[in-house]
This record gives C-alpha cells, sequence and structure tokens, in this order.
C-alpha cells in the first residue's frame, strides 16, 4: 500500500511532527485545522480553505468527504457555522460529529478535520 504525505509547510508541522494531509488506504485523512480571524465563522471558512487546499493536492474534494469532526470550546458558537458547512458540503453531506473541548489556544474558536475518499488509480 502506498502512502502520500501531503504538507502545506505550515511551521507548525515541522515543530509538531505532523503534515496536513495523509493519502492512504483509500482514503485522505485531513489533520485537524484551524483558522485565522476574529471570529469562528471566519475562522470556520479560514480552515475550510486550507482543507479545500489539502484535498486538491490529494485530488479529493469536498464532495468526496465521507466523515467530518467539529471541535470547539463553546458548542453555542457551532450554530453560526452552519451555513458555512452546509454550502461547503452542499448534496453531499458527509456523517459528522462536534465536541465541545479545549483547543490548543483559546484564541482559536473550531477546528475542523475531515476523512474522503482518495480517487482511484
Amino acid at each position: 500500500m502506498s502512502i502520500t504525505r501531503i504538507s502545506t509547510g505550515s511551521e507548525f508541522e515541522a515543530k509538531v511532527g505532523y503534515c496536513r494531509a495523509v493519502v492512504a488506504g483509500g482514503f485522505v485523512h485531513v489533520a485537524g485545522t484551524v483558522g485565522q480571524g476574529d471570529d469562528v465563522v471566519s475562522q470556520c471558512k479560514s480552515a475550510l480553505e486550507v482543507i479545500g487546499g489539502a484535498l486538491e493536492k490529494a485530488g479529493a474534494s469536498f464532495a468526496d468527504v465521507v466523515r467530518v469532526s467539529y471541535m470547539l470550546p463553546d458548542r453555542h458558537e457551532f450554530e453560526p457555522c452552519w451555513p458555512i458547512l452546509r454550502d461547503t458540503f452542499g448534496d453531499n453531506p458527509p456523517a459528522c460529529t462536534m465536541i465541545e473541548c479545549n483547543l490548543i489556544d483559546p484564541k482559536f474558536r473550531i477546528e475542523i478535520e475531515v476523512t474522503a475518499l482518495a480517487p482511484q488509480a
């Protein structure tokens, strides 16, 4: 089985020892991703842009996502993200889980992790 690792060049990839995504076993596994911005909505959009770029590098798209996990320090901030998520996944909604937990830094309001089907070779 081949494994392809996809990096975005983030300084934290080298510091922590991870990559943005791994293509293996027929799936694209995208690491938990936080976004930039002052509020949960802007961070959600930013995180999805980074995830979309990783999926594209793997030859996949949001239409291929089968599982998504959302992690937020305050579950009440999840609802403002719903329209963005609905627009992102459209007619291809994945299975999902929302977890209320602390994130690595209090400035982060949402972290998103996805698993997508990898393109068939």
